[in-house]
């Protein structure tokens, strides 16, 4: 059988990008791969098999001393020790494909390059903007931006987009400048995975020159999620607390819609939240952290799951969850949220940042027939069982890495075959 070697900064389920890697590595395990990982130290890693083999921590908003930052910061940049490091781990295992997600900022792109010149294919999960956006959201000061199409990396500077620092600005900067100088992201590469239709646009947009791209979705296990199609009488949210999720115009929406919303999570902007809900009088329930059958019943037991973000979301894993629960998504009409919604069959789409547009399909959606709001359950669960599975992902996953020329035995073929049809 094959062998993978995966790799992303975290090794435990810190976020979307960090489960997609955990969950990859697991499914192709299931399939009899032989999967290595490579990713930072961290004390809330997962078990690995491979855990000597990785790269410092490094944990930013940590109290390390000035030598320490400055060593960080070249890192940041272009880290020498994880390419050294990675280059061991492929003499010791020697991978078919290494397989990439979250590099940047820790590992840095220096182990793409490490993974090519060792003549291995590279396959990169593009889960957010950064390969178009030095900033990798596309948002400056809390508003959309892609000033950096129209007039170059200058704008990171001019606008301080890093947390209106100068000096955080100057440093990414730096590291994108050299980044597309070295043509790290694009001459390192052999595939770019994108989650969604929406990033595939963009980087059309934005003139991209590297390696060419593919589309394959995002997934839940929908097996193991068990729907529950009878509505319950309150929204939920469930995702990280912070402003860009639009998390403060959804208070709002609230407040004006008369509805009950359960907040699910925790994040920087939780105080904030709360001080709004208590302005505005909103019914907002906080439950805080919340994982595995805990968080699935609290999805079960709402009428909708709601997803007011005001940047460019690329392809958000709630939304499958919640279809597989068996529940409609409401979602703002931004990057790659409308693409998983389909208005009046699964949910509904509002205008991004209006809480008046959303208060309005709140109200629709409190007022709805039960039964009609269980039958976009239905449908929301049936899309999830045919686009969205483990074995659909599995499928379009081998087809990229044959693609780019792993060889796969008969008998993988054949169950890829399977998953196809």
């Amino acid at each position: 059988m094959p062998t993978l070697l995966a790799i992303n900064n975290y090794h435990y389920r810190r976020g979307g990008a960090d489960v997609v890697y955990l969950e990859q590595s697991r499914l192709l395990r299931e399939q009899g791969w032989h999967v290595a990982d490579f990713a930072m130290q961290h004390p809330s890693n997962e078990a690995s098999d491979y855990g000597d083999h990785f790269a410092e921590e490094i944990e930013f908003g940590h109290g390390y001393g000035a030598l320490t930052k400055a060593r960080h910061a070249a890192k940041i940049i272009y880290s020498f020790e994880s390419a050294a490091k990675l280059r061991r781990l492929i003499e010791k295992v020697k991978p078919d494909v290494v397989h990439a997600h979250n590099v940047y900022h820790h590992l840095s792109p220096s182990v793409l390059k490490a993974a090519h010149d060792c003549g291995v294919p590279v396959v990169l999960t593009a889960h957010d903007l950064k390969l178009l956006c030095p900033a990798y959201s596309m948002l400056s000061h809390g508003q959309v931006c892609e000033d950096c199409n129209s007039r170059g990396r200058k704008a990171l500077l001019e606008k301080r987009c890093m947390k209106g620092s100068l000096a955080l600005s100057g440093l990414i900067y730096l590291e994108s400048s050299l980044h597309d100088a070295l043509g790290l992201y694009r001459k390192h590469v052999d595939r770019v995975i994108s989650p969604s239709r929406f990033l595939m646009n963009k980087f059309s947009e934005w003139q991209w020159d590297g390696a060419p791209l593919a589309h394959v979705p995002n997934f839940a296990d929908v097996g193991a999620l068990r729907p529950q199609y009878q509505p319950g009488q309150h929204f939920v949210y469930f995702g990280r607390l912070s402003r860009e999720k639009g998390l403060l115009t959804l208070v709002d929406a609230v407040a004006k819609a008369g509805v009950e919303l359960w907040m699910i999570g925790t994040g920087p902007l939780e105080a904030e939240l709360q001080q709004r809900v208590a302005e505005t009088g909103a019914n907002v329930r906080f439950c805080g952290f919340q994982k595995g059958e805990a968080l699935w019943q609290l999805v079960r037991d709402s009428r909708a799951i709601v997803l007011a973000s005001e940047c460019y979301e690329n392809a958000p894993l709630t939304i499958i969850e919640a279809y597989a629960c068996g529940k409609p998504a409401i979602g703002a009409a931004i990057g790659g949220i409308p693409e998983l919604i389909r208005p009046g069959e699964t949910g509904a789409v509002f205008e991004s940042g209006n809480s008046d547009d959303l208060a309005r399909v709140l109200r629709e959606y409190a007022r709805m027939d039960d039964a009609d709001v269980a039958d976009q359950g239905r449908m929301a669960r049936a899309w999830a069982e045919q686009d969205f599975t483990v074995e659909r992902h599995v499928s379009r996953l081998l087809q990229v890495y044959r693609d780019i020329g792993v060889k796969l035995d008969s008998g993988e073929a054949t169950r890829e075959m399977e998953y196809a049809a």
